[in-house]
């Protein structure tokens, strides 16, 4: 997350620093605060927050936990880990929906935040869990508001109510009541008011904040407010406690290359939790807070459970389950291909994913090289292909390949490696879907994995093993002559009886792999008959 990079940053090197001792001492410990005091303070957290951040490390790092320890650096991370997720407000808080709809959503905040954005984002987040949102336009003083209200909320695909034209004109508490009156006649269950802000804290903004608040009694006031706005953020968040008062906050441009860490000074100081997250400009860019995985994001140690909850809203599981035949019965194509890219396109970015590996701070300069519209090329080249020649790849020749080349504006080159990229993928997954590991290309397989397929049965070498030189040099010639030395043992001679007589030839016959009369009558002889 962008706006957290430079303290991870910092958090990552005192970290690393700490794992090369083997046993923490006091001054090691004062160290480490110290070095966390400074990224906090570095990173806009308000001093109240980062004295008593500091103090609750310094205390429990000192404490049992850390000295009885099998590994003290790993257990002080843990320890900043937890209040780190102590000051970001423990706890994932969920919206609270009315007993009877609708449930009414005011949204407050500075002009600037981002409020008019939010309301569509969060429509539209409501939309997808089976809701019927309606848009209020109340912000009716800064120009165009309700003209971009109306457009986001297209854009959504959602409901607007605007009677007023906004720019100065209408009274926005007449418009917020009305337009929970139209909500109730209409059967949305879910009413998003958005209200007017101002450049800076005002009586006005508050009185008017305040006369839609008791106007239309909101069962949650959310306080957009802008991660980028610095050490000004915390008294913002005062004033509107003090003036409106709000249930729960929303941090917006979480994105941006700001420092940002005056954000994680308002759950603390206001004692309201942070609820969502808006991360990016695109209306999907949005996502329910959740302290202890803003808290490993911070720490590099990954976000795996957000990035699986977003797999599963772009993935199919219907047309996973195809796909995985298709690699199991190697009917794997560039259609289906294809079609797995746009379903990874559909997550959001790339870039934002594989920040949430754990880890991925190593990895920062690789993903800001990383070209997102490599995906588009690549469907611009499948999709100048031929239905057949999706399904046939092999009939890609040197012709066909410059056609496409020229169809999607590439080079014969990058087809080249699309085609080869794509064959070690379908040739990895089809080991993958028989139980296999794959062979990755520049590592080898993997030691001790098993593969897919029938194992191969080592034969083992045909020669003599007799100690006795001469012994040796006969048998070994009689096995090159095709002739059987004496006394050994064929494959045949072995099956059937517990005896090791073969189960082909009747007994006395003499015939290849059964007893001669002699044989017979010698065991005759030793079992006393």
């Amino acid at each position: 997350m962008a706006t957290f990079g430079n303290l991870s940053d910092r958090l990552a090197e005192t970290f690393k620093n700490l794992r090369t001792k083997g046993k923490l001492s006091a001054a090691d410990v004062d160290g480490t605060v110290r070095e966390i005091r400074r990224a906090l303070l570095d990173a806009d957290v308000a001093l109240e927050v980062v004295k008593d951040f500091t103090g609750k490390v310094r205390e429990r790092a000192l404490g049992d936990e850390v000295s009885k320890a099998l590994n003290p650096a790993q257990q002080v991370v843990q320890i900043v880990n937890d209040e780190l997720i102590t000051i970001l407000g423990g706890q994932q808080r969920r919206l609270e929906f009315a007993k009877k709809p609708p449930t009414i959503i005011m949204l407050a905040g500075l002009q600037g935040a981002g409020k008019t954005t939010l309301a569509g984002k969060l429509a539209k987040w409501l939309a997808k869990d089976g809701h019927t949102p309606l848009l209020v336009a109340a912000d009716l003083q800064r120009p165009n508001a309700v003209t971009q209200l109306e457009v986001v909320a297209k854009q959504a695909g959602v409901a607007v109510y605007a009677p007023e034209p906004g720019n100065g004109v209408g009274d926005p508490v007449k418009v917020a009541r009305d337009g929970v009156k139209y909500a109730l006649q209409k059967v949305h269950d879910v009413v998003i008011v958005d209200t007017a802000g101002r450049l800076g804290v005002d009586a006005e903004l508050m009185k008017q904040a305040a006369n839609i608040r008791k106007a239309i009694d909101p069962d949650e006031v959310l306080f957009v407010i802008d991660a980028m706005i610095g050490q000004d953020a915390v008294a913002t968040a005062k004033a509107f406690q003090d003036g409106v008062d709000f249930t729960g906050v929303v941090l917006t441009k979480l994105d941006g290359d700001a420092r940002g860490g005056a954000a994680l000074s308002v759950a603390s100081l206001t004692g309201r939790p942070i609820m969502f997250a808006s991360t990016g400009e695109g209306l999907d860019d949005f996502e329910p807070f959740h302290p202890d995985r803003m808290a490993g994001r911070i720490l590099d140690l990954g976000d795996i459970l957000t990035l699986i909850e977003q797999a599963q809203g772009a993935f199919d599981e219907d047309e996973a389950r195809k796909v995985a035949e298709k690699f199991a019965t190697d009917t794997f194509t560039l259609d289906d291909f294809l079609g797995q890219m746009q379903q990874l396109r559909n997550m959001g970015s790339i870039k934002k994913m594989m920040s949430m590996l754990p880890g991925a701070g190593a990895m920062k300069a690789q993903l800001e090289n990383f070209d997102e519209r490599e995906i588009v090329r690549t469907e611009a080249i499948i999709q100048s292909m031929t239905k057949l020649e999706r399904t046939t790849p092999k009939l890609l020749n040197g012709s066909r390949r410059l056609r496409i080349a020229k169809g999607s504006g590439s080079s014969v080159t990058e087809v080249n490696q699309l085609v080869q990229r794509f064959e070690q993928a379908a040739k990895m997954m089809k080991t993958v879907a028989k139980g296999g590991m794959p062979n990755i290309p520049g590592m080898g397989p993997i030691p001790g994995a098993g593969y897919g397929g029938k194992p191969k049965v080592q034969q083992k070498k045909k020669g003599s093993k007799s100690g006795n030189p001469a012994k040796r040099a006969a048998e070994n010639a009689a096995i090159a002559a095709g002739v059987k030395p004496a006394g050994e043992t064929t494959k045949t001679d072995a099956v059937g009886s517990g005896f090791g007589l073969g189960s082909g030839a009747q007994p006395g016959k003499g015939k290849a792999g059964g007893p001669t009369e002699e044989e017979m009558a010698a065991l005759q002889k030793m079992l006393g008959r």
